[in-house]
């Protein structure tokens, strides 16, 4: 045992773990729930019980600001359906999805909001330090580019007030706003195909605007840095490095082929330089690359100008940090230019950091600074988060947490600097074979109406077994399949019945057999070799596997302990019955493991459990992991006959 413990893998003193904030202009669907902030969830419950529950904050808040959230307000109000401010609007959804996410019990130590209650005031701070810090380090300009201006309405227009076609190419969203489409891809303004204005419904203008902006080349050796650092962790996705790298490359341009060949050959020579890269004969394009942004910004408006078609590649561009959205955090005036908010996405990602701080603010028994919770090597930081987020929390994040290290950065992050986070990026989570989402075509069910249906433990018994770490996950439930026959079986409840079918089992049999052969009595002892290698094995791979990210095994390790647990007592319990009260000491330190295993996944039923059999709080700690039953509970501790009418686990009742 010894010898495989000295393997085990090595976790942080302290950790912050975050899922990907919700936006503020709805409840949540079943996808940001179960399909990744579950994944947060169970992690962050486990790290609690690994490393110390005063040692991990559970973090995240509803993202407040922004255009979407402007235009959701002025169709509500137009349409007589909302009477109230703004800021009462996202109090609504912010509420409903805090409640969402204690139905599925998502469970932060902090659930925020970054446009009122306490974290607003701490948000703005913050804001303004990570801006100030940015400046200082240079990494900020000034550009003047041109932005979208309804004449109609007589206004600038941001985000999602305009609509058009993403000019990236092989992008399958069907919605691309202003400088960047629904699945994250960015470009210019003025590459955005047929934009139209959804305030007036007209195409609009491109006019001149000065605002401040990352320059990310800035940093492009060292997000190549960090990306290979990345990918020396086994632990690190494949397809994110696949994601992150397209965004790190030469700029490149794809020229359509069809039918443009003879217009290509005389229009090449005004090119700035550019290498031909891939050119093969039997693609529809070919694509050419550039030396840097501005060379490929001169050739689109070449190719433009002689009617060549062309889609833009992946590559790093300047990073937005201001806007004009009035719905937004301040900016610090700066050089003139005044009276400026924070573009959306850059707020966001340092707004975990402002929760964090309102947090320690409310709980002296932590250690209060938080740069000893983000600055400090002892420390992790964890962010979950879904595959279309992925590109700002990489490099866009990763950029402006170098910025603030001053004009000398390093990649090594030492103490007192902002850490490089860990990544832990799911796939989609499709419904019934397509992509869903909460204004799609195809609409995705909310959280709420999906409990309506199915028992909380059944749906993320079944969310954990998905692998979504490798691939888009397909959910088929049969309460919302038209197709399906009354006869068939719930694909839904599979995961869930190892609890009402195996868990159940158990603990009635150990129930009843504590209660007919020692009086009710839990019996105290040594668990037996054999139960102890049993367990030590589900202990140290379930350790293991969550250490990876690797979720969907952990429903394995569970289904291979319960069967194991309960081909136990069935090959034993005569043995039971003769009066070997050393089984019932095996099968009481073998549900004390796999209740304890079972916590992060199923925390509310776990608790009862533990409470029924009247364990102290040891039975959380990880500290005490493979200790004997004695360290749990207390001599002569006595526990009530399980009838059959009242299991732990039940179907819901719209199953029956």
């Amino acid at each position: 045992m010894e010898k495989f413990i000295k393997e085990r893998p090595v976790f942080p003193k302290r950790a912050i773990v975050t899922a990907g904030m919700p936006y503020g202009n709805k409840d949540l669907h079943f996808g940001y729930i179960f399909g990744m902030a579950l994944q947060a969830d169970v992690f962050a419950r486990f790290l609690k019980c690994r490393i110390g529950k005063d040692n991990v904050i559970f973090v995240t808040g509803t993202d407040c600001y922004g255009t979407p959230l402007e235009e959701s307000y002025r169709k509500k109000v137009e349409a007589n359906e909302y009477s109230g401010s703004i800021v009462d609007l996202v109090k609504d959804y912010h509420n409903l999805q805090d409640e969402s996410m204690k139905m599925a019990q998502i469970e932060f130590d902090f659930f925020g909001a970054s446009a009122f209650g306490e974290a607003k005031e701490e948000h703005e701070k913050v804001s303004a330090e990570i801006f100030e810090a940015m400046y200082k380090s240079k990494a900020l300009k000034k550009m003047d580019t041109e932005q979208f201006f309804d004449e109609e309405k007589g206004c600038f227009i941001n985000g999602r007030q305009l609509i058009g076609k993403c000019p990236i190419e092989g992008c399958s969203s069907s919605k691309a706003y202003s400088d960047e489409c629904e699945l994250g891809h960015q470009y210019l303004p003025k590459e955005l195909i047929n934009p139209i204005s959804t305030l007036s419904g007209t195409k609009p203008v491109l006019k001149k605007i000065s605002n401040w902006y990352l320059d990310m080349l800035l940093f492009k050796d060292a997000l190549l840095e960090i990306l290979s650092k990345q990918e020396k962790d086994k632990r690190h996705r494949k397809f994110v490095s696949k994601e992150l790298r397209e965004f790190l490359k030469l700029p490149e341009i794809y020229i359509i082929r069809k039918d443009q060949m003879e217009k290509w050959d005389k229009v090449k020579a005004l090119l700035p330089k550019f290498e031909i890269i891939e050119d093969i004969e039997n693609k529809p394009s070919f694509t050419i690359q550039f030396s840097c942004l501005e060379d490929r910004e001169k050739a689109c408006e070449i190719l433009s100008e002689n009617e060549i078609r062309y889609r833009n590649g992946k590559t790093l561009v300047p990073f937005r940090i201001s806007g004009n959205c009035e719905w937004g955090v301040k900016l610090p005036d700066k050089d003139g230019l005044t009276g400026l908010t924070f573009y959306v996405w850059p707020e966001s990602l340092w707004a975990p950091i402002s929760f964090t701080r309102v947090y320690l603010k409310n709980h002296n028994n932590l250690m209060q600074d938080w740069h000893n919770w983000w600055c400090d090597e002892e420390s992790e930081v964890y962010q979950f988060l879904a595959e279309d987020n992925l590109y700002f929390y990489g490099p866009p994040q990763e950029a402006i947490f170098l910025a603030t290290q001053g004009e000398h950065f390093d990649t090594s992050c030492k103490n007192g600097t902002l850490r490089m986070t860990n990544l832990i990026v799911n796939k989609h989570s499709l419904f019934m074979g397509a992509k869903a989402s909460s204004s799609g075509a195809v609409r995705a069910p909310l959280a709420r109406e999906l409990l309506e249906h199915y028992t909380v433990e059944q749906m993320r018994m079944h969310y954990l077994a998905k692998n979504l770490g490798d691939t888009n996950s397909n959910f088929t439930p049969k309460a919302y399949n038209p197709n399906a026959k009354p006869d068939e079986e719930d694909p839904a409840i599979k995961e869930g019945n190892l609890l009402i079918n195996i868990y159940n089992r158990i603990l009635r049999k150990l129930s009843f057999a504590v209660n007919d052969f020692n009086g009710g009595i839990i019996p105290l002892g040594e668990a037996s070799a054999k139960i102890k290698e049993m367990c030590k094995e589900a202990i140290l791979n379930f350790e293991d596997r969550i250490y990876s990210y690797k979720f969907h095994i952990l429903y394995n390790i569970y289904d291979n302990l319960l069967r194991n647990i309960n081909k136990y007592y069935e090959t034993n319990k005569h043995l039971i019955e003769s009066g070997d009260l050393s089984i019932l000491v095996d099968l009481v330190y073998a549900v004390r493991v796999a209740n304890t295993l079972l916590y992060p996944a199923i925390p509310h039923k776990a608790i009862e459990i533990a409470n029924y059999f009247n364990f102290n709080d040891k039975w959380l700690s990880w500290d005490y992991i493979f200790d004997d039953i004695a360290t749990f509970i207390g001599d002569n501790q006595k526990i009530e006959r399980l009838e059959d009418e009242n299991p732990f686990f039940k179907k819901h009742p719209s199953q029956a």
